[in-house]
């Protein structure tokens, strides 16, 4: 029990792999249920260096991961959560997600080894943010292939908007190796929009860009996909990439206009190993 809380503290430390909502470029590591289990490993990740950026940046993330047999779940890219409810394909329950903020002086990531971005100056940082909401997944057709998912976040800190996902995948397995990708959206507040894309007078005088009053609604959407090869019982290999278009209003703002691009893609290698305890 101790080092699950050790663990969780270390979890908490980390930056999101990527602010885009739900849509982390590291997939969840597929694991036999057992007891309680820890992952550890490293990902090196190509990302925008801000969620809107043309900059692109390379990162070497580390990768946590506790679980608890199929009932609890703790990772950067995935949050704690419960499974309350476990049946037939169906999982719901609460979860709590940590949005790290936004330097304007780099965009960046403190795990950032090679690029960055000045295009955030004059805007202020924002802080980092925690959502917590309720998660409802269900799998269905045969062998489970299909995965619907849909996450509602009320965050508090950075940003004190709510923020929803929704994803639909596909998997096939090949031996030991397993493929997924599908569709996927990210919706948003006009509290969240404002906050990460809306420019006030004072930050318009500052940075020289025009003002401009985000709304809420459609935040991002695209496709994600994501290569699993195990090694053996205790370890995994994970090449995993995403392409999403910035929607709505956000695509309107001077930030994304002059300074961004609407278009974000990110790509990375990943290798986890697998502890049991």
């Amino acid at each position: 029990m101790r080092i699950f809380f050790v663990a969780l503290a270390f979890l908490a430390a980390q930056p999101c792999l990527a602010q885009q909502g739900d849509t982390s470029p590291l997939p969840t590591i597929a694991v036999t249920p057992q007891d309680w289990s820890l992952t550890l490993g490293l990902a090196p990740v190509v990302s925008p260096a801000w969620l809107g950026s043309r900059d692109m940046t390379v990162s070497i993330f580390p990768d946590l991961r506790v679980n608890y047999k199929d009932v609890i779940f703790a990772s950067v890219p995935d949050g704690l959560g419960w499974n309350a409810i476990n049946s037939n394909g169906l999982k719901a329950g609460p979860l709590a997600k940590i949005r790290f903020g936004r330097d304007e002086e780099s965009g960046g990531s403190p795990f950032v080894i090679n690029g960055g971005s000045d295009a955030l100056l004059g805007l202020g940082d924002i802080g980092a943010a925690g959502e917590v909401g309720v998660f409802v997944e269900k799998r269905f057709g045969p062998k489970g292939a299909w995965q619907v998912r849909a996450e509602v976040r009320q965050g508090f800190g950075g940003h004190e908007s709510v923020v929803a996902d929704a994803s639909l995948n596909y998997r096939i397995r090949i031996g030991r190796t397993s493929l997924s990708a599908g569709p996927r959206a990210t919706f948003a507040s006009s509290g969240f929009n404002q906050r990460y894309f809306g420019i006030n007078a004072e930050q318009s005088a500052r940075s020289g860009l025009e003002e401009h009053k985000a709304k809420g609604g459609l935040l991002s959407f695209g496709v994600g996909g994501s290569l699993f090869h195990s090694l053996n019982q205790n370890s995994a290999v994970t090449v995993f990439t995403g392409l999403d278009r910035l929607g709505g209003s956000v695509t309107s703002s001077p930030l994304i206009r002059e300074k961004g691009t609407a278009t974000q893609f990110s790509a990375g290698v990943g290798y986890g190993w697998r502890f049991g305890f």
